[in-house]
């Protein structure tokens, strides 16, 4: 932590504006969505209902009218809104976001919502038709590299240049997906795409990127070539650094699976851990971390459960989606229900209250296996304190009742770290009647 902390603070490339005019430029960049937002807190309350669909149809003519926009560019955004954070979807429900209050003068919350946006390219420019999902998103995964290169020279780049490297960095990706053996790996590579499919790829990929104020697109006397906005350069900035600062620290995360990765940044205080976690996402498509990170926590260790949803919580609204597909998953359910509630806009003090008292009893079974696992034997018999049991025999009661894989062990160790003997012996005696199925 303190080689980390010495790291003077980055200055962006010369040239880059301050932070209020990219502020400036991303409200121009959000504007329609941001009129289209406050039409919808307006004109609906809590309920914003100007989606897509056949039943949005009445209030998307209506946001037409009042905002004298075409339907369609009511429908594009409306989109931009919900990806930038600018409304919230609840189930059925549509309500402005924290973003949207705070859109006039917090010039951080604006260009969160911008890079928000930027992330999400790919959603906002459907992919063209008729290409295999496996190719959109190789492109999509090999598109930081065509940033990079754009970012680095500081000027228009050739779209053919791009084109290589793009065909370059495609490649590689089925390289290293090729390193297992050859023979799990023969189907998979014999059904890959071709590259033939690539400049229309990448006319996509560049078309997204401009549709969010990310780069130009000139056409050029001879060829096109794009060029990063002031925007796109301070974006792409940004997350280079992020990953500079990952491959610094002491446990080089940035090169690390999720495991791994959550396992070194245990060892953290919340702070630097949740840098580590940004840069460790910024180096990777969003769709893929949040997927690894949930594959990590449907694992047996506790504390990497924890850890996992600490690194959702920093994604954000993109894992909104996943987090609440896992609702149905018992051993995810509390942790996704207090991720929604907060994400939700509840206070973290707050969010236990969505819980039901089994399945908070489930997650303070859980917390205690990942002490007993990672911590010391003090933290565990202070861990007792937490618990929304009033008594130790009601909690014994309930942790018995609950069923959790680890309810033995983690008995068992509490038994074993208690100084009260009475008490050790009540919990040794409900461990032993756990493990034998007794009452």
């Amino acid at each position: 932590m303190t080689t980390r902390r010495t790291r003077p603070a980055p200055r962006p490339p010369e040239g880059t504006p301050p932070r209020a005019e990219l502020a400036r430029q991303a409200r121009h960049v959000l504007a329609d969505a941001v009129r289209i937002a406050r039409w919808a807190a307006v004109e609906h309350g809590a309920d914003a209902a100007p989606r897509t669909g056949t039943g949005a149809r009445p209030a998307q003519e209506r946001a037409a009218a009042a905002l004298d926009l075409t339907p369609g560019q009511i429908r594009a955004g409306w989109d931009r809104a919900r990806l930038a954070g600018l409304v919230e979807l609840h189930g059925d429900t549509a309500r402005p976001g924290w973003r949207l209050h705070a859109w006039d003068r917090d010039d951080s919350a604006v260009l969160r919502g911008w890079v928000a946006l930027f992330d999400a390219w790919s959603l906002v420019h459907p992919a063209p038709e008729g290409v295999a999902p496996s190719a959109v998103a190789e492109v999509v995964e090999a598109v930081p590299q065509v940033l990079s290169l754009l970012q680095l020279s500081q000027g228009p780049v050739l779209v053919p240049v791009l084109l290589d490297l793009l065909g370059q960095r495609v490649e590689e990706l089925r390289e290293e997906r090729c390193e297992v053996p050859a023979a799990e790996q023969a189907p998979e590579t014999a059904d890959a795409p071709a590259l033939d499919g690539l400049p229309t790829l990448l006319d996509w990929a560049l078309e997204g990127l401009a549709a969010v104020g990310a780069l130009t697109l000139d056409p050029g006397t001879e060829e096109r070539h794009a060029t990063l906005t002031p925007l796109g350069n301070w974006a792409v900035w940004v997350k280079l650094e992020q990953i500079c600062v990952a491959a610094q620290s002491p446990a080089g995360n940035i090169e690390q699976s999720a495991e791994d990765m959550l396992r070194g940044c245990a060892r953290l205080t919340p702070g630097p851990a949740r840098d580590e976690y940004r840069a460790w996402l910024a180096a990777r498509t969003l769709s893929s971390a949040v997927a690894e990170l949930l594959a990590v926590a449907r694992g047996e260790d506790a504390l990497l459960r924890g850890l996992a949803f600490e690194a959702l919580r920093v994604v954000g609204a993109p894992a909104e989606a996943e987090v609440r597909a896992t609702v149905a998953e018992p051993s995810l359910r509390p942790y996704a229900l207090l991720w929604l509630a907060e994400y939700e806009g509840a206070d973290p003090d707050d969010a236990q209250e969505v819980l039901t008292r089994e399945e908070s009893t489930w997650l303070w079974v859980d917390t205690a296996a990942a002490v007993a696992d990672h911590g010391e034997s003090e933290l565990l018999v202070r861990h007792l304190d937490s618990a929304v049991q009033g008594t130790v025999p009601a909690l014994l009661d309930e942790v018995r009742a609950v069923g959790h894989p680890r309810t033995v062990q983690v008995l068992v160790a509490l038994a074993a770290a208690h100084p009260d003997p009475a008490l050790a012996k009540a919990v040794r005696r409900a461990a032993f009647q756990v493990h034998t199925g007794g009452a």
